[in-house]
């Protein structure tokens, strides 16, 4: 199960808090989710994946089209201090050169 909260937004930067887990289970709720939660949303993305346990290759695939989405809008989505578990599967799938990744 994961929870997802829009966190603040700065004029710059919207802060999205993930947490739990996503998985093969979680991912249609996580897309309905994390689409509407970018939708209208004219700034850079930051999800934080400080509480984020388990990522798969679903919710991965999720991201991906969150990403085309927000490019379209000339906008980009940094992930904030993912646990070494979901930042391997970054580096892993080579997503890691898709994506911001910032650790604090």
């Amino acid at each position: 199960m994961f929870e997802l909260n829009t966190e603040s937004n700065d004029g710059k930067n919207v802060v999205i808090s993930v947490k739990g887990e996503i998985d093969i289970y979680s991912a249609p709720d996580f897309k309905e989710s994390l689409y509407q939660s970018i939708n209208d949303v004219q700034q850079n993305i930051i999800l934080d994946f400080s509480d984020l346990s388990y990522i798969d290759s679903m919710g991965l695939g999720i991201l991906v089209g969150a990403l085309k989405r927000v490019r379209e809008k000339d906008r980009n989505i940094t992930i904030k201090n993912p646990k070494s578990t979901v930042r391997k599967l970054f580096r892993i799938t080579g997503l890691d050169k898709a994506f911001i990744i910032e650790e604090v």
